[in-house]
């Protein structure tokens, strides 16, 4: 490894990756210019970029994508996961293809670059992989400049200052600015996604802005239901909209509340389910205030579903624990087993952090298991309607292996 005071680019380079550990990675850079300051992680999917990109999960990530062709599907406004791209840069190893997908309204790059987020093709992916395997997932700084020209002492220093993720709270960043209704289902080739509300137009649902666009709910919304449907009350950690479109599918009234929502608050919207939502960030963290309010909830003896974060939330809020991991699980060919009848399930995972199922009491059974290395992936209470999920069903490549959680969750409301 060469000195990085020393480095020069080699000719043709305009995008760089800088370790805190010293490593410099060469590439192409594209989408927007500028640097970005994260943790590195692999994502094995061979599709979905765009979904990815925009999911919160990803937040305070850059993300090196194994699959070689990003880009030939392109980009449109239907294959997202918030208004925003979160994940702060892709990596790739080929340059980005032009697009050839009917649906395409967008070339990636010039998403990326509309939307401030970095790029840098032409690396070895598999190599920077690898890496990760057996250090674990470093922090780094991604920069891309037309020039070639770049500071990377100035880089390297910047890399080796961020503090990292663990202690980090995340879910403030990303969640709902206020309270609001979802009422969009799932999307259908030639039709679109079912339901009135469209996700171009409806709602600045993750950070970032104001929330104007957001139609609250006031006292009298609350006092008269809108249909005669199982009400849930989804707290925003950093939500999927596949997620809110799947609760929507089996049959729920959906409210979405803030993450730093009081039990007070969502008690208002007479709830017959609480979901807990998938986010970025130390569950520990965001803990400090989700955790007394999911304990609260609890005490109802209401059903209560959790997704990623959220199953990590219902861990911390029945006395477990949860680790900061290795490389953690990222990607759409996840094989999880399902305990109660061995079957396995193939799954979609974005965690860097676990329950440390050992710290599980005794009322809560562990249902799922990841066959790669056997960290917990589900536990469900045994004296209350309550279960959780690491991985994310509302994603499965199965594709419908992990939907009945789902009906499960509408089951447990009549």
């Amino acid at each position: 490894m060469a000195d990085p005071t020393s480095t020069r680019a080699p000719t043709g380079a305009t995008g760089v990756l800088v370790l805190a550990s010293g490593e410099v990675v060469w590439g192409r850079g594209f989408g927007a210019e500028g640097q970005a300051v994260g943790e590195v992680c692999f994502n094995t999917a061979m599709t979905g970029y765009q979904e990815v990109m925009t999911d919160p999960s990803y937040a305070g990530q850059i993300i090196n994508f194994t699959f070689p062709h990003i880009g030939n599907v392109g980009a449109n406004p239907e294959d997202v996961e918030a208004l925003n791209p979160h994940a702060l840069g892709a990596i790739v190893r080929q340059d980005v293809t032009d697009p050839s997908n009917f649906r395409s309204t967008q070339h990636f790059d010039a998403w990326m670059k509309a939307n401030g987020r970095i790029g840098i093709s032409g690396v070895d992916t598999r190599a920077l992989t690898r890496l990760i395997r057996i250090n674990g997932a470093p922090n780094a700084v991604i920069a891309h400049s037309s020039s070639g020209k770049f500071d990377i002492p100035a880089l390297l220093a910047q890399a080796k200052a961020w503090a990292g993720l663990e202690g980090m709270d995340l879910a403030k960043d990303v969640t709902a600015l206020q309270t609001y209704g979802w009422d969009q289902g799932l999307w259908k080739l030639g039709e679109g996604y079912a339901g009135p509300m469209g996700v171009s137009t409806s709602l600045d649902t993750n950070g970032e802005g104001d929330g104007s666009s957001i139609t609250p709910f006031v006292s009298s919304e609350v006092e008269t239901p809108r249909r005669q449907k199982p009400k849930v009350v989804a707290i925003d950690y950093g939500i999927k909209h596949n997620i809110l479109r799947n609760l929507v599918d089996v049959g729920c009234d959906v409210t979405v509340v803030p993450a730093t929502a009081a039990f007070d608050e969502i008690m208002a919207h007479a709830p017959d389910g609480l979901f807990l939502s998938n986010g970025p960030g130390d569950p520990a963290a965001t803990g400090d205030y989700a955790v007394p309010v999911i304990q609260q909830w609890l005490a109802t003896k209401k059903p209560l579903f959790g997704i990623c974060l959220g199953h990590q939330m219902l861990a911390l809020a029945v006395g477990a624990t949860t680790e900061k991991m290795h490389q953690g699980h990222r990607g759409a060919n996840h094989p999880v087993k399902r305990l109660s009848d061995g079957a396995v399930e193939i799954t979609s995972m974005n965690h860097g952090f676990a329950v440390d199922a050992d710290t599980l009491p005794a009322n809560a059974k562990a249902t799922h298991t990841s066959l790669f290395d056997g960290s917990n992936c589900g536990f469900e209470l045994v004296d209350q309607p309550a279960f959780s999920v690491q991985y994310h069903p509302e994603a499965s490549p199965g594709p419908q292996d992990s939907h009945y959680l789902f009906e499960k969750f509408a089951g447990m409301m009549g």
